[in-house]
């Protein structure tokens, strides 16, 4: 096989492989997902955290920081910002609880009447051939 053919079949194995509906609907997951992603941050950051920050004081959680070291004019400071990691676990908790609450909503909007089991009809040799069976148990 020469390298055009192996060129030609691996972009035709590329195309069917973009062209599958699992791949366009991961692209597409993700895109919506990225765009969910800044809606609920800035839920979090702008309306959320500020009157979680006014009711503990004002402070931002941001602000929150346990110094080892004071800067001076040849180091930094040093500080373990426990802060940031509340406002990590707090995001993350209302973007899973966003996300619980969407997917019970389309689990409950996919959720549909079980269809009725309808009557079997059995055809009059089928009937015929039940008999015949039943009594040759007899």
């Amino acid at each position: 096989m020469s390298k055009k053919e192996k060129a030609k079949g691996f972009v035709h194995e590329f195309k069917e492989f973009i062209s599958k509906g699992n791949v366009i609907d991961l692209a597409v997951g993700i895109i919506i997902g990225s765009a969910f992603t800044s809606i609920v941050n800035s839920l979090v950051q702008d309306l959320i955290m500020p009157g979680i920050g006014y009711l503990i004081g004002g402070l931002e959680f941001d602000q929150y920081k346990w110094v080892l070291a004071e800067a001076t004019e040849e180091t930094a400071e040093v500080a373990i910002t426990y802060g940031n990691f509340i406002q990590q676990a707090v995001d993350f908790l209302i973007i899973a609880l966003v996300v619980f609450l969407m997917v019970k909503g389309i689990n409950k909007f996919r959720k549909k009447e079980e269809p009725k089991k309808a009557e079997k009809v059995v055809s009059d040799e089928v009937k015929l051939l039940t008999e015949i069976r039943d009594c040759l148990k007899k």
